[in-house]
């Protein structure tokens, strides 16, 4: 078990992270909201969530620009945290192994930023909102969640993930129930949350084909969000390494090049037929090797 653990820790730092954040917020705002409902200050925490969820006002959004990405990361209710949570942890193990522990982080906030777009605009355009479109707010991590889920899924549609009492089921075919599920409960309740969730399903869509097609701008916003960090990084001594075997021509690194791709593409095949636990421990290694290269 905890060998298991330190597997997970080391192999999904970022996946790790984004769920220790969520689990951070969800305790420390209820429990700020304990203190206001014991002080008898219940509007404090209406006040709270206004500054930290985001609103369908555009107005709003403009005065507090931080709320798009703090929405993602804000739940309330037990259940509504479980369940995001065991999604994100199911979906984001799956995405590391398919596409990329890098990718990750981008994923998630495009997937909640987009979410978020959906949310505003559909009050902002629906007359069903009218009375109510400037005082909706919309909090949690579903849309987020939801991204990173549809994305793999897209990617690996015929991958069978082991489910309690129902046994394998291919991924495509909880994706396409989440998203049904979703579709019909808008006019039963909590309609913004469920067109924010339809938001980040969309930005899953369009990743996951984007990545098929060997596109990924998640990996080029990667790049360019670690370059900038490298500039605020002190800078460290200059070492020379050298090396005693001859640099590679430019025809050996792309015939090196495209026999790792074929070997990636076997070993996806192999994953997409057979799962992920019919590879053998060589295999896994290089698929984690791969998905963490910049």
């Amino acid at each position: 078990m905890l060998r298991e653990l330190r597997q997970f820790f080391n192999k999904s730092p970022l996946l790790v992270l984004f769920i220790g954040i969520n689990l951070v917020v969800f305790l420390l705002i209820n429990f700020l909201r304990l203190i206001f409902f014991l002080w008898d200050m219940p509007h404090h925490a209406d006040v709270m969530t206004a500054w930290i969820g985001i609103s369908s006002n555009p107005g709003l959004i403009v005065s507090r620009p931080w709320t798009a990405f703090t929405y993602m990361f804000l739940h309330f209710g037990f259940f509504h945290i479980f369940f995001n949570m065991l999604v994100l942890y199911v979906g984001g193990r799956l995405f590391s192994d398919f596409i990329g522990n890098k990718q990750l982080s981008v994923t998630y906030l495009l997937g909640g930023l987009t979410g978020a777009l959906f949310f505003v605009l559909a009050y902002n355009f629906f007359p069903v909102f009218e009375e109510v479109k400037h005082q909706a707010v919309a909090i949690g991590a579903s849309a987020s969640v939801l991204a990173i889920f549809i994305a793999v899924t897209v990617y690996a549609p015929d991958y069978r993930l082991p489910l309690i009492l129902l046994g394998p089921v291919k991924l495509k075919y909880i994706a396409i129930f989440f998203v049904i599920i979703d579709i019909l409960s808008i006019e039963r309740g909590n309609p913004g949350g469920h067109i924010a969730h339809l938001g980040g399903a969309f930005w899953g869509l369009i990743y996951g084909l984007m990545v098929r097609a060997r596109i990924d701008p998640a990996k080029k916003i990667g790049l360019w969000v670690g370059s900038i960090a490298r500039r605020f990084s002190p800078k460290s001594r200059l070492k020379v390494k050298y090396s005693s075997t001859r640099p590679l021509t430019d025809e050996d690194y792309n015939f090196q090049r495209s026999e790792r791709q074929k070997e990636i593409d076997r070993i996806l095949d192999k994953i997409s037929h057979s799962g992920y636990e019919s590879l053998s421990a060589k295999e896994k290694e290089m698929l984690f090797k791969m998905g963490n290269k910049p």
